[in-house]
This record gives structure tokens, sequence and C-alpha cells, in this order.
């Protein structure tokens, strides 16, 4: 996948981060050189002291969005941009990140290439979830994971889960996470899933801290459907690790694949396996 034009693009910095003016004033500067304009947005701007532009003004009008923090950062943005399908480059501006792996001093280089075709379009699945409780429904998107877990350490949740309107299986214990191919190696590795290479449309549900020992991480074909509903008790439905949700017994959340998925931009050369073994420490 190619842009068919790259004219303007939008900048997004990580929250509470105004160290990130100088980064974003030297960025700014790199775009203009090669006649692209840049837009930041409102948040970003009121953080370092410049005029931005509505969020949804960058998804509407730019060709790319750009991230300048980290993983967190990029997460955010692409859950926030996916209803408009724009594609999102990620720049670190510390340590190396499992999806924005441009570091920002090679940022100048990077544009020269995009501008030149050197570069792809990765295609990363992300989760749509209803939410149904007596209050009504509401829709959330997730591009890592969705966490049902219980509200305090003092008690067990049970769940109760059903597969394309099938009965699948019962979990009793600290909950279950539900997680994308790119968010398997988050919360999901540390809780014993599998890692999951971040291009194929699967989701995995790996059950945390379990009751029984029998209780498995299981990879679901991306064209199921699951649905979840808590038999005795509250549960918390975590987005992301950004957005927490509070459901009770008779409410319930269906989780599936979106149809659309997150777009991102990388270096033609990157090998996710590199950075495994880079963040991961194998081969060591």
């Amino acid at each position: 996948m190619k842009l068919k034009r790259f004219t303007k693009v939008g900048i997004i910095l990580r929250p509470s981060t105004p160290k990130l003016k100088e980064v974003f004033l030297q960025s700014k500067a790199l775009f203009e050189k090669h006649s692209i304009e840049v837009l930041i947005d409102t948040n970003s701007a009121s953080m370092i002291g410049v005029l931005g532009q509505p969020f949804e003004h960058l998804c509407k009008h730019c060709d790319i969005l750009v991230t300048i923090g980290g993983d967190g950062t990029l997460i955010s943005v692409a859950r926030r941009s996916h209803p408009f399908g724009i594609p999102v480059l990620g720049v670190h501006a510390g340590k190396l990140g499992f999806m924005a792996d441009l570091h920002v001093a090679e940022l100048e280089d990077f544009i020269q290439k995009i501008c030149e075709g050197e570069y792809r379009i990765d295609k990363r699945a992300m989760l749509e979830a209803v939410i149904q409780t007596q209050e009504g429904e509401r829709k959330v998107i997730a591009f890592n994971d969705i966490v049902l877990t219980r509200p305090s350490i003092s008690k067990m949740i049970h769940l109760d889960v059903t597969v394309d309107s099938k009965s699948f299986n019962t979990y009793y214990g600290d909950g279950v996470i539900v997680s994308t191919p790119t968010g398997s190696t988050a919360y999901n590795l540390s809780a014993g899933g599998p890692i999951l290479f971040p291009l194929t449309n699967v989701f995995v549900l790996t059950p945390i801290c379990p009751h029984s020992l029998t209780q498995r991480p299981v990879v679901l074909p991306g064209h199921f459907k699951m649905q979840v509903k808590t038999l005795d008790s509250t549960v918390l439905a975590i987005v992301d690790g950004q957005d927490i949700y509070e459901f009770h017994e008779g409410d319930c959340i269906s989780i599936q694949l979106a149809d659309a998925q997150a777009h991102l931009i990388h270096k033609k050369a990157f090998n996710y396996f590199d950075v495994l073994k880079e963040k991961l420490n194998w081969g060591e």
C-alpha cells in the first residue's frame, strides 16, 4: 500500500512532555524543507505554546499522522483516528518501541525516503467491542487489548464466554485478556499468552491467574465473534490500558476484530523479528 499524495502531515506529541517542543520544531522544519505542510493537534500545541488544530481536523485534512513519543502515544492516536483510516508514523524520542520504531534522529532521512516511495504501510488488526448495559450500548476500539478484570483484589470474578453464539468456556479467576496480534507482546505475554506475528488476522483469549490449571490461552480466527457475561460480580473492561468501563451481572460485552485495520508506516527494511530480539533480549 502506498500514499497517493504526501503534502500535509499532522503531528501529535506525547502528553505531559513539554520538553518535546524542540523535537517538534526540528521535525516541522524537516518536513517543510520538502514543501510538506505541518499541523499539530490542539492538546499538543497548548502543551508547548504554539497554535494547533482539533485532532479530527488533522485526520480529515492530513495525508499521514506522526506521533512523537512512544508506543503509548501511537496506540492512542491509532484508536482515535481509526474511523478515518489515515496512516500513522510512530517516532520514538527515547527507547525503541515495538511500533514506534523510527528514532527522531532518523526522521530527516526517512522523510526523503517517503517522498521517494521507499517505505511500506503495514495493516494491523484492531478489536471492536460493544458493551451492553442497562444504561445503553457503547462501542469501543482497541489497538492492543481489552482486559476484563476484577475491580478489587479481594474477590475473583466469574466470566461466561460464548464464541459465535456457541458456549465456549467459563473463567473463574482474575479475568481474561483479549489481545490483537500487535498487543500479544504486551500484557498477554506477561500473562503467559503466545506471541502472534503482528500482520496475522487472529486474536487471542488469555486467562489471568485462573482458578483451574487446565485453563490455557486460545488463538481464535479473525472472523469469530465472542461474547462475555459476568455471572455474579462487577467487571472492569480496560481498553488498551487507557480507558476503563464497568459492567455488571446481566450486562455483556461483545468482542471481534474490527472491519477496518490500523495502517502503520514503517521503513522498508523494518523487521519485526529484529525488534523482538532487541526488546526481549533473544539470542543473548
